[in-house]
């Protein structure tokens, strides 16, 4: 096998128009999708691709911050690098003096997450297999080694995520079905916050067409009435046997949470999804109690794998929405997920990445760690930038078969 040595490390920030109304949400009012892009150049041509997702404004801050962080790669063989990557994303997480900004959270966490997100793409594309593959094919102890886990001793060891891994091995032919069936999808843009009740109803409709059968609907509107009349909407038109899900992206206070909730789990969605502040973590508790059986989901801004480890302990989180474009990248993603096997909690992610590098990973998450299957979010606005978009088909992701993880854009990489 061909050596590959990172000898060029550049970012990109890539922005991208929505259409009107689009990913509008409760607080996120004027959204553009950008993407913080890492590129690993190395010998033969071969170049690894990095992505975290922001809004808009700041999406340089992360480009300059990938600039400073990235700079112990330059030299470093792939395969050298990923056979002990835990202890360089600690050292990357830890430098002195950039960890001040964080640590481990905001505009460093971001830029951590597209670095890392290039490693793990250069390395596949070096092996010439998707990711998932990369990662099945992966011995356990060498997908601990892959691993971070600092300040997770308390809840799980390397020894523990070792043994998690290893219990599953025998039983993983079980499973590996899905990567005939393809992985099920849920639709996030039917229910963005600015769409009338006309373009919801006629979007869902024709998403049901497409065959899907879960759906997100954004609430937290001001007014209570519109969130409620919408919801039983959605409700009514997906039927009882469609499965709904309700977002309100962090705008309640808890006790408008708690009365806002009380409210909407009348038309039995599947979970409600950060009904407070990300960080209150004893809210998200006192709210779980209060809505059971709904569900809480929370994740797309819980910054790392400690703040999640607070989480789980609280019982403040029944569906772990973690999202490696806002975590720490791959690594970090799996330290998530095996932990939150460990709680008995399903993994459903966040797709900062539009669904391009998580499809891969809820492969790894089923049949490597035995974690159910259930959604994978589905967003497609930015399906024509991809160079490999994800293929969703009859409500089904289908599994990639290119090399890397799927994070390649046209406009930066052909």
């Amino acid at each position: 096998m061909p050596t590959y040595t990172i000898n060029r490390i550049s970012t990109r920030d890539a922005r991208y128009h929505l259409p009107a109304g689009a990913g509008t949400d409760a607080v996120h009012t004027n959204p553009e999708y950008c993407m913080a892009v890492t590129l690993l150049e190395s010998d033969h041509g071969l170049c690894g691709t990095g992505i975290s997702l922001t809004l808009g404004e700041g999406n340089q801050l992360v480009c300059k911050a990938i600039e400073l962080m990235a700079r112990p790669l330059a030299g470093l063989e792939i395969e050298h690098l990923m056979a002990d990557f835990g202890c360089m994303a600690q050292r990357l997480a830890n430098d002195p003096c950039l960890r001040w900004l964080g640590p481990h959270k905001g505009v460093v966490h971001l830029a951590l997450a597209s670095i890392t997100n290039a490693c793990f793409d250069l390395w596949a594309k070096s092996r010439r297999v998707p990711l998932w593959k990369l990662l099945l094919d992966l011995k356990p102890e060498e997908v601990v080694r892959l691993l971070d886990l600092s300040y997770l001793e308390d809840e799980m060891t390397a020894q523990d995520a070792l043994d998690l891994l290893r219990d599953k091995m025998d039983s993983r032919p079980e499973r590996e079905q899905i990567l005939t069936t393809g992985y099920p999808g849920y639709d996030t843009s039917v229910g963005w916050m600015a769409y009338d009740d006309a373009k919801v109803r006629e979007l869902t409709l024709r998403a049901m067409d497409q065959g899907f059968t879960a759906f997100k609907l954004k609430v937290g509107s001001p007014d209570a009435e519109r969130d409620l009349r919408r919801a039983v909407m959605l409700r009514e038109c997906v039927g009882d046997a469609g499965t709904l899900m309700l977002d309100a992206n962090q705008s309640w206070n808890l006790p408008v949470a708690l009365r806002r909730c009380r409210e909407l789990v009348k038309v039995r969605p599947l979970w409600i999804e950060e009904p407070t502040h990300p960080d209150d973590v004893h809210g998200h508790s006192v709210v779980a109690g209060t809505i059971a059986p709904v569900k809480v989901a929370t994740g797309e801004h819980i910054p790392n794998r400690v703040v999640f480890k607070n989480f789980m302990q609280s019982s403040a989180v029944h569906y772990v929405q973690a999202d490696c474009t806002r975590l720490a990248g791959v690594s970090e993603f799996l330290a998530v997920s095996l932990m939150a096997k460990e709680f008995g909690l399903p993994v459903v992610p966040h797709v900062g990445d539009m669904g391009q590098l998580h499809q891969h990973l809820v492969l790894f998450n089923h049949i490597a760690i035995g974690h159910e299957v259930l959604l994978l979010e589905h967003i497609p606005h930015l399906r024509s930038h991809f160079v490999f978009p994800a293929q969703v088909s009859g409500g089904v992701y289908k599994t990639p078969q290119e090399p890397g993880a799927s994070c390649d854009l046209k406009t930066i990489t052909q």
